[in-house]
């Protein structure tokens, strides 16, 4: 199940967070098709927000054919965001956590590891590497 986290610093407003944390998971198969997301009232209380603004959040989902409210039972997942590419998150993912360790042992904070990826997405992805076979 997905448990929301806010991120105070975040410019993106509350309820396109959990957006994005649902999308998120339904991309890497950490949620999948059939799914139960966690109660409104649960979500509103354990990141004490409005209730109104997770109802918005999974309204959004709703509309996008992500998920379906069922009156009284609860929000389940429609379908999947994961692709082909979901087999080898497994494995990329734990070379990941073992880069990540390695980045802690080196004395990086959180900011410095975000920075560090948006930098290297944006020049790998965006800026032609992959398109012109550097990468």
């Amino acid at each position: 199940m997905i448990e929301f986290h806010l991120d105070g610093h975040s410019k993106a407003a509350t309820y396109l967070q959990l957006v994005q944390q649902v999308k998120q998971a339904l991309r890497t198969g950490l949620a999948e098709s059939g799914d139960q997301l966690p109660k409104v009232r649960d979500v509103a209380e354990s990141l004490a927000i409005n209730p109104n603004t997770v109802l918005k959040a999974y309204r959004q989902l709703e509309i996008e054919g992500l998920v379906e409210g069922r009156p009284g039972v609860g929000t389940f997942v429609r379908r999947s965001l994961a692709g082909p590419s979901l087999a080898a998150q497994k494995h990329l993912r734990r070379d990941l956590e073992a880069w990540l360790r390695r980045a802690h042992t080196a004395g990086l904070s959180e900011e410095d590891v975000v920075a560090l990826v948006e930098t290297t997405l944006r020049t790998t992805f965006h800026g032609g590497r992959f398109q012109e076979g550097i990468a």
